[in-house]
């Protein structure tokens, strides 16, 4: 099993950081990571390592959480909203909770395929990698991340505007 531990010393954290990133969740983000290897051990050949566990991870998450994330997001934005009214007086704490929420809902707001790009290129994949691991070519993946950031910055920018509003 030597090469079995080889794939995951190497791809086991960053899977799981994006994981996380992605669900929000670690325990859900290391449930996800672990079936993503069990594929993998049962995979005779694997050409790309890590292009293909952020494929498979990318896509279990797709075809089981759907309805998790959504009530996630609900319940983390209705906790948010509370905290918010209880506090008259909000911390930097609550601040940086609310900053955090805030572009959260930039990032989901985003459409799928350049929130995905994003992320995992935060997680340090290559274009190469993340062509492959979404299907699109090569030459795209600067354009795609490159307009997601950009529709990133505007979706946060927004909802800043949109809090302040709320708040004044």
């Amino acid at each position: 099993m030597d090469d079995a531990d080889r794939l995951f010393r190497a791809y086991h954290a960053p899977l799981v950081r994006y994981l996380t990133r992605r669900l929000g969740d670690r325990d859900w983000a290391d449930e996800v990571a672990q079936e993503t290897f069990v594929r993998a051990l049962r995979q005779p050949v694997l050409t790309n390592e890590r292009a293909w566990l952020f494929a498979v991870a990318t896509n279990l998450v797709r075809d089981e959480a759907r309805r998790d994330i959504r009530r996630r997001r609900r319940l983390t934005l209705l906790a948010a909203e509370a905290r918010e009214k209880e506090s008259a007086e909000p911390d930097n704490a609550l601040e940086r909770a609310q900053d955090a929420a805030l572009a959260r809902r930039a990032v989901d707001a985003l459409a799928e395929r350049d929130r995905l790009a994003l992320l995992m290129r935060e997680e340090g994949l290559n274009y190469e990698e993340i062509a492959e691991a979404l299907g699109l070519s090569l030459g795209s993946i600067g354009t795609t991340l490159a307009r997601a950031r950009r529709r990133l910055a505007v979706a946060y920018e927004a909802l800043q505007q949109e809090r302040g509003a709320h708040g004044a």
